[in-house]
């Protein structure tokens, strides 16, 4: 520390960010701070950069979360600038996977929009025994290979009779195959198409999925914007 910079004791720097003295020694043995000075009575003795670097770190708490923030403020204290930056790259695609999720969801909404997929043609509404994939195939306008595969991917589940053991689809069954086939054809993978028919399995619902997915899309706006607040604060210690 410079002789010429401000000298801030615990309580001072705890005051300054609106923090307790015990948080304070907590940051900085987490590294979250860079190492304080020592008295030669042993007491801390921090300084301005100690301060923004408290400030930094709680900005970038609301958009990476706190355990990546502080994997950031510690990386970037030990000399390790190119993985603190890699920790934020990774926090970035997180998000963008998630985006892609959520278009994912609002595509599947869309391709039931205009089609009760949970209605299919009248003969068949109130079978007993379900729909065979015959005419599940011709309903949605794939092969029955495809549902075949779909199913071994997991994203079908249709339950089978008794007796002959020949799939039996239901409305629900349809209307998830009505969403796969959206989502491949454009070209979303089996591990993205996963979560929006889990989501939507959850909600219920289209209707329901709407909401979900309506109230998700703020949320991500919101993060997104406090990560890059976050950046900026981050890019500015660094300076």
């Amino acid at each position: 520390m410079s002789d010429r910079e401000r000298r801030l004791r615990t309580v001072d720097l705890a005051r300054a960010v609106g923090l307790s003295t015990q948080q304070v020694r907590n940051y900085e043995d987490a590294g979250v701070l860079p190492p304080a000075g020592r008295t030669d009575a042993g007491y801390r003795v921090f300084g301005e950069r100690h301060r923004d670097a408290l400030l930094t770190y709680r900005a970038l708490q609301p958009g990476y979360g706190a355990v990546t923030a502080t994997r950031v403020m510690r990386a970037v204290h030990a000399g390790d600038v190119a993985g603190a930056l890699a920790l934020v790259d990774a926090a970035h695609a997180a998000l963008h996977e998630e985006r892609v999720s959520l278009r994912a969801a609002g595509e599947a909404l869309e391709a039931l929009a205009g089609r009760d997929a949970a209605a299919p043609p009248d003969r068949n509404a109130d079978s007993p025994r379900g729909l065979r994939i015959g005419e599940v195939a011709a309903l949605v306008g794939v092969r029955t290979s495809a549902l075949r595969v779909w199913e071994e991917a997991g994203l079908l589940g249709p339950g089978r009779e008794r007796g002959t053991g020949y799939r039996a689809y239901g409305p629900a069954d349809v209307r998830d195959a009505l969403v796969v086939r959206a989502l491949r054809r454009s070209h979303h993978l089996f591990e993205q198409i996963r979560p929006v028919l889990d989501e939507l399995r959850r909600a219920g619902s289209s209707e329901a999925l709407r909401a979900a997915v309506e109230a998700r899309g703020r949320a991500l706006t919101a993060r997104t914007r406090s990560m890059l607040a976050g950046a900026g604060a981050l890019d500015a210690y660094l300076e």
